[in-house]
């Protein structure tokens, strides 16, 4: 990278994680003020279907309570918000100059939004999260590295939607071809990965339900706040990669 990029991508960064902290504070306000029940809930139920201590047992205590689990929330959320927050930046930097659109903000968003559909919904609609009562600890290691390889799959089906949509020149063609690739890749990945579903039928749906509902909606919270916060940061004074740009063309 050129000397002159080094500040402004500096400064790009800056931003990024900036929008960053404020996504994952308010995120882990979303977090705190709708989740946080329906853990508790499942915790309840887990408590209850657990046999009875035997008698003069010594019952262990949790490595961290839940009082500091939930004091550890948000910090939590603004730590993964602050690392998203660098990452988008990285990748605005990379690929603003390739994104097709005059707006800062708008290719921000659009960014923003990439990362949700690759990162988090197309994972989500296969291997939706479950409350702490759920899940078989045996299978911990498939369930870990299927939603590993769910996620890669991800962001290739936003990747092959952009180059199949580069493709076409009128605009309705480029959406159609966009969303054709999308779901092609995606309906494959769906395909080759097995389906994994340890929620026994005891289980209440409707909490079950509430539970992975929140669990989007942090997501979307981080993710549309990180969008709007880094597209504002980066508006006012345009887009320092631009500025890279201009300076090289200049020295050239």
């Amino acid at each position: 990278m050129p000397l002159t990029a080094a500040p402004n991508f500096i400064s790009l960064l800056l931003r990024g994680l900036l929008a960053g902290l404020i996504a994952g504070l308010l995120a882990g306000a979303f977090a705190y003020t709708f989740g946080e029940t329906h853990i508790d809930a499942a915790i309840a139920i887990e408590e209850a279907a657990a046999p009875p201590a035997e008698p003069g047992a010594v019952e262990e205590e949790p490595l961290v309570s839940r009082e500091g689990q939930k004091a550890g929330l948000v910090l939590a959320t603004t730590l993964y918000g602050i690392a998203m927050g660098g990452m988008l930046a990285t990748a605005y930097m990379l690929l603003r100059r390739r994104l097709r659109t005059g707006s800062d903000s708008r290719a921000a968003f659009g960014l923003a939004g990439a990362a949700l559909a690759g990162i988090v919904v197309i994972p989500f609609l296969k291997y939706p999260p479950n409350p702490p009562a759920v899940g078989d600890p045996d299978t911990i290691g498939q369930r870990t590295w299927s939603y590993l390889a769910v996620l890669v799959l991800g962001l290739v089906a936003v990747w092959a939607a952009v180059i199949a949509a580069r493709t076409q020149t009128a605009e309705w063609r480029r959406a159609a071809a966009g969303a054709v690739a999308f779901l092609v890749v995606v309906a494959v990945a769906y395909l080759l990965l097995p389906d994994i579903n340890e929620v026994p039928d005891t289980f209440p749906a409707s909490l079950l339900w509430e539970f992975r509902v929140t669990s989007l909606g942090v997501q979307t919270v981080l993710w549309s706040v990180l969008g709007l916060a880094f597209g504002a940061l980066v508006t006012p004074r345009g887009t320092p990669t631009r500025t890279a740009a201009a300076t090289e063309s200049a020295a050239a």
